[in-house]
């Protein structure tokens, strides 16, 4: 028997429960396309042959190979193989599998917020689930080494079942980088290699290149190719002939056989191996049905050669599994190239069920075609490991204090923001404690020096400044150390925000709640958008400190201005966006984002900062006042009951705006001045509570047939809106072309942003109002 750690008789319930993940996922997806009343007629779809092939490698890890503490990916095409396998430990409902794809249903990729059981990572955009893991892991360590986490137990895993595909994105690469310059442990990468993706067959000898670069960053390569049946026959006659055939066999010939079948393999196989001591032998040793077993008897899809494999891990070094597959295995789609999205027929579904022996009426029975005792069947499934997996307590909140806003005649939001973590980094409390910082390579750029300086770099080894340790003059201090809280990435804005997503899930992973900060270029934003979206859909809370923004990052030039960022605030599901202009406000907005980002129903922050300077007012929010910047608005100078205009404006235009104020204040007494800090949140309150919301009770005090005129620097649709809350007739000004090097005030003239536009457009809504 193969060194599988597993009994004869485990390992019969194993390959029998594979039957049944195969048959309940390929069943919940017929379900839906075939048998579910269809009232859009829209096709439903799922991924039957996708399905097929991991379900063998789902089944080992599930019910033999994880602990409870163990994290999974699986990946997105996998949902009902998943969601099977939950059905069977008793987690997911009937109900649930048969509203798959439909509304209250299970998901159609695995999803923390959507489905009701057990996942660990959400999938769906490929790649991402995969390199999540990744930062999970580093997550790990920091909580563990920085005495957040137990560490009395045993670390867990974190694992990604992928498909081969998914290697393709490149954010799988940068990852891995990643995960090698910080010496990543506890990870296992699991590659379904079935050889095809959705629109063919994948390249020849891919894997030589796939283990060639995890081996080349430090990753234990395993190779689960020949199943046991393969093994054997390579023993025995024309067995070194038939392994250099397999070995040489182009992926769309293996394929395409795979799905002609027995006959097929014959017709090759005797042509191939006709010189073959031992060849004729071999071939009529198999009928065409023994010999499409031993074919397709890839090593991912036999048992003993999948628990050999997984099992055979003895250290903590990341482990890449490449295991063969068939996409489609067991299925009439078996290897054909386009069965990516193939479902079968009813009549194939038909001829499926005689072959897994389920009885029309027993499709959902859990035991129902299986050659077990149920009773056997249901005690192993409770005696599984992983089932012992119970639900982490909720993590204390943290009490955040009330942040004091840094004094100065002249700054910057970005200044403020370097200045308010320094003064953070001076304390010694569980708020600080629990605070982590990452940027992609721009640190300094960003101001977060100063905090680093006090709280150093994390690394699972220290390392000392090698600068300072040579006298050689430097205001940053690179200091490495296990306890250290700011995690310095390469430039790939696609880690930082899976980066931020694994820390701002650690209090439900780990039960360590952390406060993460990242910054970055704001408009940068766009590079990492997909991973952004990701972390924000698993429902991941932090603050991202997006500086410098706008075209008001004037001599950069326009590659480095931001346009279209602040509509991502305004439209981003599960983040809320701010852009403050100045110190006061954003003190404020921090304190309020710190507790929002523990809160039941709170989300990630998004600061738009810049590094433009402006006069700071001289004057002590009140705390109404500071309430006031947090709810998204209020009124600078208060307009008078009859004002005929109203400006309002949000972040660093904020000079222009009071500079054509004045202006318009002297031909328009009784005018209204607005400051938004946040039309994100003044758009989502207006949008629940209506005529309730705050910016609706603010605008109320213009007069119906007042002139409004709105400005920032970005696109001006994130301020046009406020025109519709009171019906007033708007003008909206912002950025809408590329910018381009230059200085603010030939910038802003030319986007039609600075005092003189302002003033223009307040004329040009009294004319409106005049007319109306």
């Amino acid at each position: 028997m193969p060194d599988t750690g597993a009994t004869m008789n485990d390992l019969h319930l194993l390959q029998q429960l594979e039957r049944k993940v195969l048959w309940l996922s390929s069943w919940t997806i017929h379900h839906a396309n075939h048998v579910r009343e269809n009232r859009d007629g829209l096709k439903v779809g799922g991924h039957q042959a996708s399905c097929a092939s991991v379900s063998t490698l789902m089944t080992a890890l599930y019910f033999a190979v994880l602990r409870p503490e163990d994290r999974v990916a699986v990946k997105p095409h996998a949902s009902p193989v998943f969601h099977a396998i939950q059905y069977l430990f008793g987690r997911q409902s009937r109900e649930r599998l048969e509203r798959f794809r439909a509304w209250g249903g299970a998901q159609s990729y695995p999803s923390r917020t959507k489905d009701a059981d057990d996942v660990d990572y959400s999938t769906g955009s490929v790649g991402l689930g995969v390199a999540a893991t990744m930062f999970s892991s580093m997550i790990q360590d920091y909580v563990r080494l920085q005495g957040l986490a137990d560490d009395g137990e045993p670390p867990a895993r974190m694992v990604a079942v992928l498909g081969d595909a998914e290697l393709d994105e490149g954010n799988v690469f940068e990852a891995l980088m990643e995960g090698w310059k910080h010496d990543v442990r506890n990870l296992w990468w699991i590659i379904d290699y079935n050889r095809q993706s959705l629109d063919g067959v994948v390249n020849d000898r891919l894997f030589e290149k796939i283990t060639g670069f995890f081996r080349a960053v430090g990753w234990e390569v395993v190779t689960l190719k020949y199943g046991k049946l393969q093994q054997q026959a390579f023993e025995g006659p024309a067995g070194g002939a038939l392994k250099a055939w397999i070995d040489d066999c182009p992926n769309q010939l293996y394929s395409a056989l795979t799905f002609k079948g027995g006959a097929a393999w014959r017709e090759h196989l005797a042509r191939d191996l006709k010189d073959a001591d031992g060849g004729r032998e071999f071939l009529d040793s198999h009928d065409d049905a023994a010999l499409q077993r031993l074919m397709t008897n890839l090593a991912g899809h036999d048992m003993a050669a999948v628990l050999e494999g997984l099992r055979g891990v003895n250290s903590d070094l990341p482990h890449c599994f490449v295991a063969y597959t068939v996409k489609g295995f067991g299925l009439p789609l078996a290897g054909h190239k386009d069965n990516h999205a193939g479902l079968m027929t009813p009549d194939q579904m038909a001829g499926f069920r005689e072959i897994m022996g389920v009885a029309e009426g027993e499709e959902w029975s859990p035991t129902a075609g299986l050659e077990a005792d149920a009773d056997d069947l249901m005690a192993f499934l409770r005696a599984a490991p992983f089932n012992a997996r119970k639900p982490l307590p909720p993590a204390p909140l943290i009490d955040v204090p009330e942040i004091a806003a840094p004094a100065g005649e002249r700054m910057s939001t970005q200044e403020a923001f370097g200045r308010i973590l320094n003064d953070l980094s001076r304390e010694d409390s569980d708020f600080t404690r629990r605070m982590i910082t990452a940027s992609p390579d721009v640190t300094v750029s960003t101001n977060l020096g100063p905090w680093v300086n006090r709280r150093r770099i994390f690394d699972r080894n220290p390392q000392p400044d090698v600068f300072r340790e040579e006298h050689v003059a430097s205001p940053q201090r690179w200091e490495k150390s296990p306890t250290g809280q700011h995690v310095e990435l390469g430039i790939a804005e696609n880690n930082l925000f899976l980066f931020l997503s694994q820390a701002g899930l650690a209090d439900r992973q780990f039960g360590a709640r952390l406060l993460p900060v990242g910054t970055l270029y704001d408009p940068f934003i766009a590079r990492g958008l997909d991973a952004l979206n990701y972390a924000c859909y698993q429902d991941a809370r932090f603050m991202v400190v997006a500086t410098p923004s706008g075209v008001s990052l004037a001599p950069e030039g326009g590659a480095h201005q931001s346009v279209s960022t602040p509509l991502i605030g305004l439209g981003q599901p599960g983040l809320l966006s701010y852009e403050p202009a100045f110190a006061d406000e954003l003190a404020a907005i921090m304190a309020f984002g710190f507790r929002h980002m523990q809160a039941d129903d709170g989300a990630a922050i998004y600061l738009r900062l810049s590094t433009r300077a402006l006069a700071q007012p001289e004057r002590e929010l009140s705390a109404g006042e500071r309430d006031a910047a947090v709810l998204g608005a209020r009124w600078l100078v208060e307009p008078s009951g009859d004002a005929e205009v109203a400006v309002a404006f949000q972040g660093a235009i904020a000079a222009e705006a009071l500079k054509a104020f004045e202006e318009i204040a002297a031909d328009c007494p009784g005018a209204g001045l607005l400051a938004v800090t946040s039309a994100d949140r003044l758009y989502r309150h207006w949008k629940r509570d209506g005529e309730r919301s705050h910016v609706a009770a603010l605008l109320g005090r213009l007069a119906p047939d007042a002139g409004l005129v709105t400005v920032i620097d970005g696109h001006p649709a994130t301020l046009a809106w406020l025109g519709g809350v009171k019906g007033h007739a708007t003008e909206a000004l912002g950025v809408t072309r590329f910018g381009q090097s230059g200085d603010t005030i030939d910038l802003y003239a030319d986007q039609g942003i600075d005092a003189d536009a302002i003033a223009d457009a307040a004329a040009r809504a009294l004319v409106r109002r005049a007319a109306r």
